[in-house]
């Protein structure tokens, strides 16, 4: 884990301006978005998509889509969030699965179009690479869709052999990595120029959330069960460190880094924790702390300091200092969200 995260992050560090967006985020991993413009949150227990101010954390307005909101993500140009419609149900138990994904303008805060996937449905983990292309698992069609985002039509399907839920898609848009959480045993390993699958990395108990490093060299993917991640080199497609993580008895959920790439955080539903991984104490970088109950999401400030955590089974957000490294902050949002971000 220390050669793991201090590598990476250093090499994050020393990205130059030709690395670096026009909002200052370094240029490499479109998947951590962060900004000044505003924050989104994804209510799926309200059935609503909502603004807040991104300073003050105040509700501005609220937005409805087409069946029940899930997963988000963000075009590389800040400008417009897909959000799909899963169904009503939840993974291995969703009766009335949705078929449609709803493209929201981020400046008007409205809906500007709708992606009918049919005949595939529920879908859920989305993704998107440096050309803006849109990617989105569908664990009960067993596909992870290419979305064009110009004609907002699927333009392939490819198989996963299993239910993949969450995808963690390179920034070059060269390979995705399917979750199939206890489905199937292994992620799937996805060429994306050639639209088909071409491996299968083991994971012995199932796989939960799955993400990649801001630079494309590691992927992280979630144990179902017990607490650790596994980092895979996406060079050779193989498991090169098993990751303890610090204060955990069991499985955690999902995993994200800063849009700088200096911070990694993950959460554990079953916990109610967070844990944090900070390149300044890259010997003993790990702090658990506890946050509200059952953490789903997680968002970056733009200046990288905090980090707001979801809390799925409360209504609440979870502000923690990552200097500080405490929960400096607690507010209610909507009823339930499951994921959130700055942009």
């Amino acid at each position: 884990m220390r050669g793991f995260l201090f590598t990476a992050l250093l090499a994050l560090g020393s990205a130059s301006a030709a690395d670096r967006d026009v909002h200052g985020d370094v240029n490499r991993d479109v998947n951590h978005t962060s900004g000044t413009n505003g924050l989104i949150m994804i209510d799926k227990i309200g059935g609503l998509v909502r603004f807040f101010d991104p300073n003050t954390f105040k509700e501005i307005s609220t937005l409805t889509i087409t069946g029940t909101p899930h997963e988000l993500a963000i075009s590389p140009d800040h400008k417009t969030a897909y959000v799909p419609d899963y169904g009503d149900g939840v993974y291995g138990r969703n009766p009335n699965p949705g078929h449609s994904i709803a493209v929201i303008d981020l400046a008007t805060r409205k809906v500007r179009g709708t992606i009918d996937i049919t005949p595939h449905v529920a879908p859920h983990g989305l993704q998107v690479d440096a050309q803006g292309t849109l990617y989105a698992s569908c664990d009960i069609s067993r596909k992870l869709l290419v979305i064009d985002p110009k004609s907002l039509k699927v333009t392939a399907a490819i198989d996963t052999e299993g239910t993949g839920h969450w995808a963690a898609v390179l920034v070059d848009g060269s390979k995705a990595y399917v979750a199939n959480k206890n489905d199937r045993k292994f992620i799937s390993v996805i060429d994306l120029p050639a639209k088909k699958m071409i491996g299968k990395i083991p994971m012995p108990r199932g796989t939960q959330g799955i993400t990649a490093s801001p630079d494309g060299k590691r992927v992280l993917a979630m144990d179902l069960s017990e607490p650790k991640m596994f980092a895979i080199d996406t060079a050779t497609d193989a498991v090169v460190e098993e990751i303890e993580l610090a204060g955990n008895a069991k499985g955690a959920w999902r995993a994200k880094y800063s849009a700088d790439g200096r911070s990694l955080v993950t959460i554990n539903v079953s916990e109610r924790s967070a844990n944090i991984l900070n390149s300044d104490k890259p010997a003993a970088g790990q702090v658990s702390l506890k946050v509200g109950a059952q953490p789903f999401g997680i968002a970056y400030t733009a200046d990288g300091r905090k980090a707001l955590v979801s809390n799925h089974g409360d209504g609440t957000i979870s502000v923690i200092d990552l200097q500080r490294q405490q929960v400096v902050d607690t507010f209610t949002a909507g009823k339930g969200i499951e994921t959130l971000s700055f942009y």
